[in-house]
């Protein structure tokens, strides 16, 4: 054999191990509206950039008549290249191939990405779309999800690990993705559960549709278990992409910085009137974030699910930044069980990857009710507490209006190593709603008056005169609770200000082996 015969050779090997399970799967690949585990990549990746590993690997099961099928990348692709000239490491399953099934080799290279990601220190992006574990490889097959278990646990918190579901993802495949950071679901065309309804209706007797069950807009709505719902492949791949931007490669690093044409004291005198005269009536808290960051541009996370509060990225002067805001137009703002679980898990992202906190309160409190004790709000509100009291990256905090209670301790109190409080002018800073206050503080007097009209005079001026004295941003200042109050069109050179401040900060927490969370 020629020189020129075995590079013929090594062509037609590669020819064959694109086109993977053959041209008929992946015209019916395409027909479903998905694109094939090649071209996912491919399209996600700066162009020119992939550089594949374990192109020519095949199954070595011998069961149930597999010795008789070898299909060259035996279901996945692998390997890494660029993100807008970042390195990323990248795994797509092949639906093609026995249906994106999991075999050992299937795992072994999988593994193989995610240990180079550690060692470059490298986010990776894994492409879901997998019948579930290869039946016929038995415990090797489950063996292999285990392996790749352990490596989304242990590079937790060390690089950025971000899954997009593009299809089927069952059984034991969905907690490889739950272990990751941030989980893409594509509406129609994908779904996740840990048992399907053909099992469902065995044991429980419901009868639930695939959709119903773990479509895009469950997990995006009810489950929280999508960050985000995509109406189609392109849209999810351009919003990783984004996503990357706002993120540093590894824990040891910086989100990367962009010059920022948009001028750091830009006043909006919108916000001097966003605040309604009447405590009870909403806003929009998205509308304060536009104004202030940069270029009004934010992405946010889990859009749909706890809508009573708001997290996401955006950027000051250039910067990336983490954001929490509470939203009083949903809920009025109140912190229940899953705006506090969907709330710790974005701040412990920050933290991990060194990106800053900015912190927009307008909180009553937290949601009272049975529904909400039984499920263990006392449990999942210490979470949020927890994660905030437990960030060590740079925290500001700026007082939009209501913050009651305990909620004021949550949320990124000074007392909880809040660096720089603000409070707008129209902040409420108290125990608790005027109302509230004055029904424990006069109970015995209002009981004495019996006429209906003298009792709501007394309570109104009892609820002026706490309201005067108490729910306001000045006696919270006057502690050094409050950092400044400041003027609400000014918000945003305030917080650069802030942030620029904070940039050579170090804080460490006590040596341990690892904290105990109230899961």
């Amino acid at each position: 054999m020629t020189m020129q015969d075995k590079i013929n050779e090594l062509l037609e090997l590669r020819e064959k191990a694109r086109i993977a399970g053959g041209e008929k799967r992946i015209e019916k690949q395409h027909a479903q509206g998905k694109y094939t585990a090649r071209e996912r990549i491919l399209k996600f990746l700066d162009e020119g950039s992939f550089e594949e590993f374990d192109m020519f690997v095949t199954h070595r099961c011998t069961n149930f008549g597999l010795d008789k099928e070898h299909t060259l990348t035996d279901g996945v692709i692998t390997g890494y290249g660029t993100v807008d000239g970042r390195l990323v490491f990248v795994y797509s399953q092949d639906f093609t191939v026995s249906g994106g099934s999991l075999s050992e080799t299937v795992a072994n290279k999988i593994c193989k990405v995610m240990d180079q990601a550690m060692k470059m220190g490298a986010p990776v992006i894994g492409f879901n779309d997998s019948g579930g574990a290869r039946i016929q490889e038995g415990v090797n097959s489950l063996a292999g999800y285990a392996e790749i278990f352990q490596r989304n646990i242990l590079a937790s918190g060390v690089v950025p690990q971000i899954s997009a579901i593009f299809g089927p993802c069952a059984g034991g495949a969905v907690y490889s993705p739950a272990l990751t950071d941030f989980i893409m679901m594509a509406k129609n065309t994908s779904y996740m559960f840990i048992t399907g309804p053909k099992v469902v209706k065995t044991v429980t007797g419901e009868t639930v549709s695939v959709e119903e069950l773990g479509g895009a807009n469950v997990h995006a709505t009810k489950s929280g278990v999508c960050s985000f719902a995509v109406d189609t492949e392109d849209e999810g791949i351009a919003m990783i992409r984004q996503l990357l931007s706002y993120l540093p490669s590894n824990n040891m690093e910086s989100a990367p910085r962009y010059t920022c044409e948009d001028p750091i004291n830009r006043l909006d005198d919108v916000l001097n009137s966003i605040i309604p005269d009447n405590p009870n009536k909403p806003y929009d808290v998205k509308s304060v974030i536009s104004s202030i960051v940069d270029n009004g541009e934010f992405l946010e996370i889990q859009p749909m699910y706890a809508r009573n509060i708001v997290v996401g990225f955006a950027r000051f002067n250039g910067m990336s930044v983490g954001i929490v805001a509470n939203q009083p137009n949903y809920l009025a703002g109140v912190l229940d069980i899953n705006a506090s679980r969907k709330g710790a898990r974005f701040i412990r992202f920050c933290d991990a990857f060194n990106i800053p906190l900015v912190t927009l309160v307008d909180v009553p409190g937290f949601l009272p009710g049975t529904g909400q004790e039984y499920g263990g709000i006392i449990l999942h509100g210490a979470k949020l507490m927890y994660a905030y009291g437990e960030a060590t990256v740079p925290k500001v905090t700026v007082i939009l209006r209501k913050d009651y209670g305990g909620a004021y301790c949550v949320m990124s109190s000074k007392q909880l190593r809040g660096d720089i409080n603000y409070a707008w002018p129209t902040a409420e800073i108290a125990v608790m709603g005027g109302k509230g206050a004055v029904e424990i503080l006069y109970s015995k007097d209002i009981k004495a008056i019996e006429e209906p009209e003298k009792k709501a005079d007394f309570m109104n001026e009892k609820e002026a005169e706490y309201t005067k004295a108490f729910s306001n941003p000045y006696v919270a200042a006057k502690y050094g609770y409050i950092d400044d109050v400041i003027e609400p069109r000014n918000t945003r050179f305030r917080v650069i200000r802030a942030l620029e401040s904070l940039k050579t900060k170090h804080l460490e927490n006590p040596a341990k082996k690892h904290d105990n969370l109230p899961l």
